[in-house]
């Protein structure tokens, strides 16, 4: 995993906008960013511009002026019945640092304030099933594909839900 010092001390400035509200850098950052992740890393050839953006709010998380994690939290009936968070990525920069677990955590509680309690549901690539699970996301379904690349159906309870903890 890469770690970059400068973040780990560096403070995060998070922001949680709809799409009417971002400015044309931070939209061409998370689009930056996105591209980075999910096409060349990734190595999928995929259509990112969904049309969903538009009806979406962007968590960022910049330090500095670098964007180093981003999510787009849908309203209920746009993906899922339920709410959803999606295109959840994070700068090879910060990889291993927790910074998308605090992405999630913060996540699931904005969906909550923005769209009101209730489940979260997200379709998730099958390797990060651990990661997702570690933040009370609970596997449900068969495995499909999706751009080639192997996913799972995946629920949350909702904001207020505890974790167990492990003994």
């Amino acid at each position: 995993m890469a770690t970059n010092s400068k973040y780990m001390q560096t403070p995060i400035h998070w922001s949680l906008k709809p799409f009417r509200d971002l400015s044309p850098q931070e939209l061409y950052d998370i689009l930056q960013l996105r591209s980075q992740v999910f096409v060349v890393e990734q190595q999928c050839i995929f259509q990112d511009l969904d049309g969903k953006d538009q009806s979406c709010w962007h968590l960022t998380a910049y330090v500095e002026d670098h964007l180093i994690a981003t999510a787009r939290l849908m309203p209920p009936g746009l993906a899922y019945p339920e709410a959803s968070i999606g295109r959840v990525v994070t700068s090879f920069s910060v990889r291993g640092q927790k910074y998308g677990k605090q992405l999630m955590e913060r996540s699931v509680q904005e969906c909550a304030r923005l769209f009101g309690p209730g489940q979260i549901c997200i379709g998730a690539q099958c390797y990060l099933l651990a990661f997702y699970g570690s933040v009370g996301f609970i596997a449900e379904g068969a495995m499909y594909m999706e751009d080639d690349i192997p996913h799972v159906k995946m629920r949350h309870p909702g904001a207020g839900y505890q974790l167990p903890e492990v003994l």
